[in-house]
């Protein structure tokens, strides 16, 4: 290979291209950043510290990487942009040397039933490319693998207008994978009758127990008593075989009730449609615990939970199926993709199993691909998507990352770490939102916001190396050495949860006593069965909450009011204050805003350019008409209530004429969990995650039950709050509650009462307790990787 030679002495100028070596931001305003302005540097790896709260998200994701992919999304035409999510321009005066940003952020995978790992990542379509071509006996296309594509078969007449027109008979024919009985869910719902209605009732004396459903409803209950097709003075239990079909299945059916067209629908897919196809977490409670109560979900018994169909299942490689592949554990499907040698397919093997040994190298070896992307964890999520990058050869890109190392085991954040500077060292410039001590010790560049969460945050406090943060005195720098001490004595359990012959997923048929009355800490690395022993495991009556990962959904008039129900008592105390209907004092109800129906915003939509938001100018943004604010209570009107931060709030409840218990004891919670800042109708939109995971946990506080499960309270959470955690736990245990964490920072660990470790490893070969006891006696054994690493971290 020749190479060219210089023959120029001189060495060159700096070209003038060389000199964009840095991201300028300047006046950036969004949320709650006040007139920021920082220059990062590029093709380094910046992280950003703060408390929670206090605007990082805001810099990096709201302004930074949603600038950038606006301008990308530009240069597209404007026929492919209407196609394309539409963002508006960021509140900031100036952005200069902005490169492509790839965006890898802790939101959750869809959560719909048809998404998996697999397909989540490509995994899947290469897969079926490879059963379609190699396997035998073969039964068609990717397609016939495939448990989202049905089997389709058709035959008509068609006219064919060219020349003279002329009808042909055509016939069409598709074979698809998915398993006809679930519908390609892996499970079929069973729904309990007794549960919708009491058939010793007609229809008329009011038969139906489904939540809502009242009596006088026109559109539900006296479509079905007023139909024709049903009688209803007569008990649903004396039906004949004719109308208890059409009562619980018939086709949706148009029918007249008093004059009005109305359509009547048999029972079960009436509720299916109303109740089963929502997602479960944005129900309201009542309605949840309705659907829990009524439906049952069972392994579809035709395609026993693969989703596919006989035929997709019949088609083998070697003796193994497309189904038994996506059962495999990651690991050893790589190691079986490995050892197939044909060269036909040679590019396509190559590709494959270089994403799934991306999978492996990144901590996931232990999943497979057909586990549900929906039940992946909020870091293992963010780990999935970055698998695509990972064997990229882009440059001069920035990667931006939200947390990534939440879910991981201190012996898995090394393993990341390696992957960020690997991402840096490429000449990507890399933005790290993150909390962990040491994630931010790789760092190049730090830049802390603060000082506070909030209106009390929105600047920049430090901008420098690391060592000059743990000089420079913030909060961030104050506590980034801080080390928890072992306690000296640990509490004494009140009884015992017993959990016998755990098999869930990968657990090899566990026995474990968990103490009460104690704070157990339950930890080992990711997948090794932690989520499995307490979620899957806990006997069902124990009176547990959980308050697991799930993520918090809301619009943009859900606020921390009305999440956690704090609106209804404050509704009633101004409506029995000034003698009026509660409702006045909803901005969702008869007290909202006519011009712009309690939103406070006029938004305009532009099509395909960025809709517009302007302040509604009748009630000034307050979202109420103007006669609902002359209505006080203590002096001030509804807008003002919900404009008071927390702390303000619970002593204007607490005391006189406002005084309203109901109200002052959820404020109190929220005050509890470090979220005394927030603004009472501050939209639930602008939170950031460790402040959705806080109101979740201030909401489910007040749950009755004796034993509270968290699934990683830490996440979000800066090392300062991690404090004030720590305190929340020991209260709620000595006011009699038993408390078990699944976690994995060392400084919860070293607090607990109790510790179960489990492993040793993830996935098939992890499923065992490999350690139970004292925080102290792990330190002292140093016989697992956690205690290893909680050693290390308390100094012994």
């Amino acid at each position: 290979m020749s190479k060219a030679t210089s023959t120029d002495p001189q060495s060159p100028a700096p070209h003038v291209a060389d000199s964009h070596d840095l991201i300028r931001v300047h006046g950036a305003r969004e949320n709650n950043l006040k007139d920021v302005s920082i220059e990062i540097p590029k093709r380094r790896l910046t992280v950003f510290t703060g408390v929670s709260g206090s605007g990082k998200s805001s810099l990096v994701f709201n302004t930074i990487a949603a600038e950038s992919q606006r301008m990308i999304n530009e240069t597209y035409s404007t026929f492919v942009q209407g196609f394309m999510p539409t963002l508006a321009r960021p509140e900031v005066d100036v952005l200069e040397g902005l490169t492509t940003a790839i965006i890898v952020d802790q939101q959750r995978m869809g959560a719909d039933p048809r998404s998996t790992v697999g397909t989540a990542t490509d995994a899947n379509a290469m897969l079926r490319i490879l059963f379609s071509r190699l396997g035998q006996p073969h039964i068609g296309s990717p397609n016939a693998f495939s448990f989202n594509v049905p089997s389709v078969r058709a035959s008509g007449a068609i006219t064919v207008e060219r020349g003279a027109k002329k009808t042909e008979v055509q016939t069409f024919t598709r074979t698809g994978g998915m398993c006809t009985r679930c519908e390609g869910r892996g499970a079929v719902s069973d729904i309990d009758l007794t549960q919708l209605y009491d058939d010793s009732k007609s229809l008329a004396e009011g038969a139906f127990t489904i939540p809502g459903w009242k009596s006088d409803s026109f559109f539900t209950v006296r479509v079905y008593a007023e139909s024709g097709l049903l009688d209803p003075d007569k008990p649903i239990r004396d039906f004949t075989k004719k109308e208890m079909q059409d009562f619980l299945y018939r086709e949706p059916t148009k029918v007249k009730v008093e004059g009005v067209n109305l359509t009547f629908e048999g029972l079960i897919p009436k509720i299916q449609k109303s109740f089963l196809s929502k997602d479960r977490e944005a129900m309201q409670p009542h309605i949840r615990e309705f659907v829990d109560r009524a439906v049952t979900f069972t392994t579809c018994p035709e395609c026993d939970g693969t989703r596919l169909s006989e035929a997709a299942r019949s088609s083998r490689i070697n003796g193994v199926s497309i189904a038994d592949a996506c059962a495999m554990q990651i690991s050893d499907l790589a190691e079986w993709i490995r050892g197939l040698d044909e060269p036909s397919v040679a590019p396509l093997l190559a590709t494959l199993l270089r994403t799934l040994e991306s999978f492996v190298e990144i901590g996931l070896g232990y999943l497979s691909l057909e586990r549900p992307a929906g039940t992946l964890s909020g870091g293992e999520a963010q780990r999935v998507k970055m698998i695509r990058h990972l064997g990229s050869s882009l440059t001069d890109t920035t990667y931006v990352f939200d947390e990534p190392t939440i879910g991981l085991h201190p012996h898995d954040i090394q393993r990341m770490n390696d992957l960020l500077r690997r991402l840096r060292d490429k000449g990507n410039t890399v933005l790290v939102v993150e909390h962990k001590p040491e994630a931010i010790a790789i760092a190049d560049h730090v830049v802390d916001l603060g000082p506070g969460a909030g209106t009390a945050g929105g600047t920049v406090c430090f901008e420098g190396t690391v060592e000059g943060l743990r000089a420079s005195g913030t909060v961030t720098g104050r506590h980034l050495d801080d080390r928890a001490a072992l306690k000296e004595s640990v509490r004494k359990p009140t009884g015992t949860l017993e959990i016998r012959g755990a098999s869930a997923n990968n657990l090899r048929d566990v026995d474990v006593d968990i103490p009460l009355g104690v704070l157990t800490v339950v930890t080992g690395v990711a997948g090794s069965g932690k989520s499995s022993l307490v979620h899957g495991s806990i006997p069902a009556g124990a009176g547990v909450v959980s308050i697991d990962q799930s993520a918090i959904r809301g619009s943009r008039r859900s606020n921390p009011a009305t999440y956690t129900g704090l609106l209804d008592p404050i509704r009633k105390a101004f409506a029995k204050a000034n003698g009026v209907k509660p409702a006045l004092f909803s901005a969702n109800s008869e007290g909202a805003c006519p011009a712009c129906n309690g939103a406070g915003v006029i938004f305009t939509d532009l099509a395909m350019m960025a809709g517009v938001s302007t302040l509604c100018e009748e009630c000034d943004g307050k979202r109420f008409q103007a006669s609902v604010l002359e209505h006080h209570l203590g002096g001030r009107d509804i807008s003002e209530v919900l404009a008071m931060p927390v702390a303000e709030a619970e002593e204007f409840f607490g005391a006189g004429e406002a005084r309203t218990p109901a109200a002052h004891a959820i404020l109190g919670r929220l005050a509890d969990v470090g979220l005394g800042y927030l603004s009472l109708g501050q939209p639930l939109t602008t939170l950031s995650g460790g402040e959705r995971q806080r109101l979740k946990l201030a909401t489910r506080m007040a749950d009755k039950g004796g034993v509270y499960v968290l699934d990683e309270p830490t996440t979000g959470l800066h090392l300062a709050d991690v404090e004030q955690l720590l305190g929340l736990l020991d209260r709620l245990v000595d006011a009699g509650k038993s408390v078990i964490v699944i976690e994995h920072h060392q400084a919860v660990m070293a607090h607990a009462d109790w510790i179960i470790d489990l492993g040793p490893g993830a996935g098939h070969d992890g499923g065992r307790i490999v350690f139970e006891g004292t925080p102290a006696d792990l330190v002292a054994a140093r016989s697992t990787l956690t205690g290893e690493h909680l050693a290390a971290y308390v100094g012994a």
